[in-house]
């Protein structure tokens, strides 16, 4: 089964074809473009990237992965719609993932493990995970003191993710999702042929605009 896999919840602008057998995960094609402003100009280039690098034309993608944050909302919808798009375009199913837990399922080393990535306002995203990488605490937003303080009550000693270093934890790769990181975490469901669930994503925070309230009475 042949995988595309992308990620726009971070500042990384990922995509990659994945291979999934029986028991293995393969990246075949990657690209990663580093650009918080230009997640919608770098994405699709990148995608028709991954496919020229692996010679497999896009219609030949059995199902697309697509991290669904937490991230900020203009960044994460440019992934989210575009792999809903494709998804109908190419008739196949669309899985969304957690990106932290595609970081997750990448870092190095054992023990429990927080992923930490940049929410802007002096605040970070996190999760906290076991040994065997399964989510036990998150996503959150929080500012990096209150995570530190967590941390020490999960008695987790180290931390991944761009803004690991920020909660006072040794640092691991990766710093951001990789393909195979998204597509290993949705593996299980792409190798037993499980339909979607639908994609929503994980902002955590309500959106800045706002309708507006009623007009104010003015007594003359």
């Amino acid at each position: 089964m042949l995988v595309l896999a992308i990620d726009t919840a971070t500042p990384a602008v990922t995509a990659g074809l994945v291979e999934v057998t029986g028991d293995a995960v393969l990246l075949r094609s990657a690209r990663v473009e580093h650009d918080a402003r230009k997640h919608a100009e770098l994405l699709m280039p990148a995608v028709q990237a991954v496919c020229a690098d692996a010679g497999t034309p896009l219609a030949g993608v059995d199902a697309v992965v697509v991290g669904t944050g937490p991230g900020p909302f203009t960044g994460l919808r440019v992934g989210m719609v575009t792999a809903a798009a494709l998804g109908d375009a190419l008739g196949v199913p669309v899985h969304g993932v957690c990106s932290l837990d595609a970081i997750a399922a990448d870092a190095e080393g054992d023990g429990p493990l927080l992923v930490v990535t940049d929410a802007r306002r002096r605040e970070v995203y996190w999760a906290a995970y076991d040994s065997a990488r399964r989510r036990v605490d998150g996503p959150h937003v929080q500012a990096p003191a209150e995570v530190a303080a967590r941390a020490a009550e999960l008695g987790v000693a180290a931390a991944a993710g761009a803004s690991a270093g920020l909660v006072g934890l040794p640092a691991r790769p990766p710093e951001s999702p990789s393909p195979a990181g998204l597509v290993t975490v949705a593996a299980g469901a792409l190798r037993a042929g499980a339909a979607p669930g639908p994609l929503e994503p994980l902002y955590l925070r309500r959106p800045d605009a706002t309708e507006p309230g009623a007009r104010k009475r003015v007594n003359v």
